[in-house]
């Protein structure tokens, strides 16, 4: 099989393995324990919390370890909901096109008598500062925006989003689940307030993530139980867990300059030949994305009939997010960019990783073409498309 879904989860690496088996059969105690087992157990959780926090510019002690994305996405927005409902601020912006961990928690705000704004996106997948500006008021009590976009890669101006938030005193939260260990990030250079990370998003385990949460700024537990994360975060840590996403982020850290050319090369290629299908189209802005993101839409098609001729062909692809591929509805984040509904459903996302080869790109390029032409073919909106009955879109 060749695997190109790797915003979707990513292969656990031999590297990540092979430093968390120990943590199943030998230094196995629980990092509550006051006995010996147990408080070696501690000293390793506080030895990956360290090494997280260096390899993003922050504390240790700014360093929460759940679950994954979703929860300290969940946890992020709550807590600041709730300083936000003490001071008589009840107003949040974000993004048109954020990961549902965010859109959903923020509907649910919504009911709590909460006032979001979704600033948009445009065409080219890119928040713009001015709006922003624009949108903040008295009330505001937080800003979450994305770091980069889970469908079409394209980065935010996360810098410049979080010194704005910064003068104005407004918490700043983004999800970089997809950013980070692709893109170099630092927190305090770049005015993030809280930060949420998944380690499975590159080469670490499933089931273990991170919140980065500024020093000055309250969290309120979301989890009550223990007193396990500085009485922040109940439940027996997971270890192996945690190593493992220390580890993998490590070497994602120390790799990125090569890794990110070589996924660069790649994705450009697959941009330079499936863009000679006529009427496709790119999907957010071509070069300011992440190295290893491709979306394309091709006019005439389904996106599901696409991805399971691609899989008959032994490739592993997505039009979307995993969260939602069960759902019919044309992707959230492309009709933010403006594609219409048809155009939004004949869409096609391919993501690399560093075991991506040139031979596995050059196979998909081949197999895509095919099953484009071989789909339209079947297709009568495609035929009345070409017969000029219907006006082309792209």
């Amino acid at each position: 099989m060749i695997y190109l879904d790797n915003a979707g989860t990513t292969k656990v690496s031999e590297n990540v393995k092979n430093a968390m088996i120990p943590y199943f059969d030998e230094i196995y105690g629980n990092a509550s324990s006051l006995h010996e087992m147990g408080q070696i157990a501690k000293e390793h959780l506080e030895r990956a919390r360290e090494k997280v926090a260096n390899l993003i510019g922050a504390e240790p002690r700014e360093i929460y370890f759940t679950s994954g994305g979703s929860e300290s996405d969940n946890w992020a927005i709550d807590s600041a909901c709730k300083i936000g409902e003490m001071r008589g601020k009840k107003h949040i912006i974000t993004s048109a096109f954020e990961h549902h961990a965010i859109l959903h928690t923020l509907k649910e705000k919504e009911k709590q008598g909460f006032k979001v704004t979704y600033l948009p996106v445009y065409e080219n997948g890119i928040v713009k500062v001015e709006d922003l500006k624009n949108a903040l008021a008295d009330d505001t009590c937080l800003v979450t925006i994305m770091y980069a976009n889970n469908e079409i890669g394209t980065i935010q101006p996360i810098k410049e989003i979080g010194a704005i938030c910064r003068e104005k005193g407004v918490p700043f939260h983004t999800d970089a689940v997809q950013a980070v260990g692709h893109l170099p990030i630092n927190v305090k250079e770049q005015n993030i307030d809280m930060l949420s990370i998944s380690g499975h998003k590159f080469h670490g385990p499933k089931g273990v993530g991170v919140l980065f949460c500024k020093k000055n700024i309250p969290l309120f537990n979301l989890i009550n139980g223990g007193a396990q994360e500085r009485n922040r975060r109940a439940g027996t840590e997971n270890l192996a867990g945690i190593v493992g996403l220390s580890v993998a982020l490590e070497d994602a850290v120390n790799e990125m300059n090569e890794v990110s050319k070589k996924e660069i090369k790649l994705r450009d290629k697959l941009f330079e030949e499936l863009s000679k299908i006529p009427h496709s189209k790119i999907n957010g802005d071509k070069k300011n994305r992440l190295p290893n993101n491709f979306n394309m839409s091709f006019e005439g098609i389904e996106g599901e009939s696409l991805l399971l001729l691609l899989n008959d062909k032994g490739i592993c692809a997505s039009s979307g997010s995993a969260c939602t591929s069960g759902s019919l509805d044309p992707s959230h984040v492309l009709l933010a960019i403006g594609l219409p509904h048809e155009i939004a459903h004949g869409s096609l996302r391919l993501t690399l990783s560093k075991y991506t080869t040139e031979e596995e790109i050059n196979e998909t390029i081949r197999a895509v073409a095919e099953v484009v032409e071989y789909l339209r073919k079947m297709s009568p909106v495609w035929d009345k498309l070409e017969k000029g009955e219907i006006k082309h879109v792209i």
